[in-house]
């Protein structure tokens, strides 16, 4: 099957790029499995709801060659960590800070470190993923160029987190892409806190304005014992595309606590694909994702229990307003040997404009007869008697619509263990759904006087 018109752009720009001669091997078989795998469409299963047509338009887009300058927000600041900050896809070295000995960058490990890399990366994407979604993360390979390493031996405990923050300040006629690529890998017994924030500059809302593309995949392996927090944060501006992976490996009695929160873009596609790969493995997943204007954002885990004695829960809210679209897709994969699963998928909507769309499926596949499982999903919108009930004590129909929409996503929220950073979102939030209110009465007066 010939290539696209963004495939072939997407392979012409891995061409020009004076890329790390580390990963040459790898960056030219991935390019051909790129150019090999079938562009997806409606009867494609794992993008059935989602297009991919906003990616031809970034066939002029490509690799910034100098970082603008800009200042972080005080909440980035305020978190105490190991921060790394990469604007539009090139590495900030003035406001980034001193790495821990156990982690550095691709372009700058040493010689250990570069045949860790070259040995893990890629071993948990593999393992996991099927053609169809393997077509961004061969893209990844085929763009890799640099990225992140945190590699824990045995026994160690990272001091404060590894703050990774990516900051888009495309402009209308300057359609950019980037690549990231963060592979963690945890040996046995050691603990870590690792941040994801993709964040833009200035918030976008002109339907003009040029998409810019990020192509973002995480690996991480938990080894025996080990204990994870991690927290991905996606909050571009609606103007920007990201399509990217968490594939999180654990091993026995290990522990992964996952904090995911996005908010729609023009087109914004994050999977997540979770393997029990050894007996007494817990998962606890908590997200939320948020669509307004005319956003799109698609969310799509799958968590694979192959062991005994494991535990997986997972929680994700979403609010949809005006005409925006949101897509959720959950999976929950039971083996056969896979007895004593305890597994919950809880996926809960809001809708809050007639015009918004969600399209939720969840999945339970057991092949094994002694396990406790339960999944589900709701649509739904506001409570019009909590508004009535709420309007009648004299709080305003915006403020009582705000209340109960950051009420809905406030559960979730609340997993977040970053102070600085969880202030900062409540009032994003709040602001966020006080505008959608009032832009909802503006509409209906203007409804009712037509």
């Amino acid at each position: 099957m010939a290539a696209n018109e963004f495939q072939q752009h997407a392979l012409s720009v891995a061409d020009s790029q004076q890329a790390n001669a580390a990963f040459a091997e790898r960056r030219a078989i991935a390019a051909e499995r790129f150019a090999a795998t079938a562009w997806p469409g409606r009867k494609t299963e794992a993008w059935k709801y989602t297009s991919l047509r906003s990616l031809q338009e970034l066939t002029e887009a490509s690799f910034a060659e100098q970082a603008k300058a800009i200042e972080l927000p005080e909440a980035v600041k305020a978190v105490d960590s190991y921060r790394l900050v990469f604007v539009d896809g090139v590495f900030q070295a003035d406001l980034s800070g001193d790495l821990p000995e156990f982690a550095c960058r691709f372009s700058e490990a040493n010689a250990e470190q570069k045949a860790f890399i070259n040995e893990k990366l890629g071993t948990v994407v593999a393992t996991q993923t099927e053609s169809a979604r393997n077509l961004f993360s061969y893209l990844n390979d085929a763009w890799l160029h640099d990225g992140v390493l945190l590699h824990l031996p045995r026994g160690a405990s990272l001091n404060k987190p590894l703050y990774l923050v990516y900051v888009s300040t495309s402009e209308a006629a300057n359609a950019t892409l980037a690549h990231q690529r963060l592979l963690v890998w945890l040996e046995d017994n050691s603990q870590a806190n690792v941040i994801e924030h993709y964040l833009s500059e200035s918030v976008a809302s002109n339907d003009d304005d040029v998409s810019s593309l990020t192509n973002g995949i995480t690996e991480i392996h938990v080894g025996q014992n080990a204990q994870l927090h991690h927290t991905r944060l996606n909050l571009e501006d609606e103007a920007h595309t990201h399509i990217g992976g968490v594939h999180l490996a654990l091993s026995r009695d290990s522990v992964a606590k996952c904090f995911a929160l996005g908010e729609g873009g023009r087109l914004k596609r994050i999977d997540y694909q979770i393997s029990h790969n050894g007996p007494g493995a817990e998962l606890i997943m908590h997200g939320a994702y948020l669509a307004r204007n005319k956003q799109l954002i698609d969310y799509h885990t799958c968590i694979e229990h192959r062991e005994p004695h494991c535990n997986s829960l997972e929680v994700i809210r979403g609010i949809v307003g005006d005409k925006a679209k949101a897509v959720f897709n959950g999976r929950i994969h039971i083996h056969q040997d896979a007895q004593k699963t305890l597994a919950e998928l809880h996926n809960r909507n809001l809708l809050t404009s007639n015009g918004a769309e969600v399209d939720t499926k969840p999945e339970l596949e057991i092949y094994a007869d002694d396990v406790k499982c339960a999944h589900g999903a709701t649509v739904s919108q506001l409570d019009e008697t909590a508004l009535y009930y709420l309007q009648s004590r004299g709080i305003e129909a915006a403020e009582a619509r705000m209340l109960l929409s950051y009420g809905f996503v406030n559960e979730v929220l609340s997993q977040l263990p970053y102070q600085p950073l969880l202030e900062s979102l409540q009032v994003r939030l709040r602001a966020r759904f006080i505008d959608e209110a009032r832009k909802s009465a503006a509409e209906k007066l203007i409804g009712e006087s037509a």
